[in-house]
């Protein structure tokens, strides 16, 4: 049997996040970072108990890979042993970007179940949008016994492996596009007179209501612009210049610009 249930190597920013979304869930969690005292005050903060990569690779049953895609076939192969030791369940939770499920078998050394997932910073005040997949021995009860313990994280999104790149360029990287949406929104206001405290917390809560607006009426995106726009009116003059300095086309292309990064990642670290 495993000692603990969920283990996390690697306490960066994300990696940090999912560990404390999975911690009000369960204390039944190991941390571990290069940095020692790291891994040792996140845990102390979360109420878990800290550890190094070959310890969680000995002893628990969910192994979160919080580590940037060029480092992952050091840190795997660094575990190789302790990995083909194990004979109770066991599965690999992957976030690199780029690297595919039989790209970190290969890098691990084994059949292993494999979880992708590809989760974004909002996970932190639990509002994050996690995309995942799974391998084809990933059971029903693994999968279901997972989810349920990222609850906390926010949304959780199937997706097939092969549009986890072009995911992660929309959700993984879009929440840097939406927060330059908003500080542009803010500086807007300041110039027309607003201080800038206030204009960035009207812009954020203007995002925040906006998107919840969208999700929660399930309304065409192009409706609801019609629906703030009043002919001859303030909201379609702004509407109009955006239109103009092609607003679209400037997002699409950060998206498509972070899609083929993904890609590059995967054949660079896989080679």
């Amino acid at each position: 049997m495993s000692a603990e249930k969920f283990g996390f190597i690697g306490a960066g920013n994300m990696g940090g996040a999912l560990a404390t979304a999975v911690s009000k869930s369960t204390k039944d969690a190991l941390i571990a970072d290069h940095f020692a005292d790291k891994a040792q005050a996140l845990a102390d903060k979360l109420g878990v108990k800290s550890a190094d990569n070959k310890e969680i690779a000995k002893s628990c049953e969910y192994i979160f890979l919080g580590v940037k895609p060029q480092m992952m076939a050091d840190m795997l192969g660094s575990i190789k042993d302790e990995l083909k030791a194990r004979e109770d369940n066991l599965v690999l939770v992957t976030m690199a970007a780029g690297l595919s499920m039989e790209t970190i078998r290969e890098m691990a050394g084994g059949d292993y179940k494999i979880i992708r997932i590809m989760p974004n910073t909002p996970v932190l005040v639990e509002q994050g949008e996690i995309l995942y997949c799974k391998s084809e021995n990933v059971s029903d009860s693994d999968l279901e016994f997972f989810l349920n313990n990222m609850k906390y994280a926010g949304q959780l999104t199937p997706i097939g492996e092969e549009l986890m790149n072009a995911g992660c360029s929309v959700s993984g990287c879009g929440p840097a596009f939406v927060y330059m949406f908003i500080k542009a929104l803010a500086q807007g206001g300041e110039d027309c007179g607003i201080d800038s405290e206030t204009s960035l917390s009207l812009a954020a809560q203007t995002v925040l209501g906006s998107a919840k607006l969208l999700l929660e009426s399930g309304t065409d995106p192009d409706i609801l612009i019609k629906n703030v726009c009043s002919p001859g009116g303030s909201t379609i003059e702004g509407v109009k210049s955006l239109e103009e300095s092609k607003l679209y086309d400037v997002v699409k292309k950060a998206v498509d610009a972070s899609y083929k990064r993904n890609v590059e990642l995967g054949k660079s670290s896989s080679q």
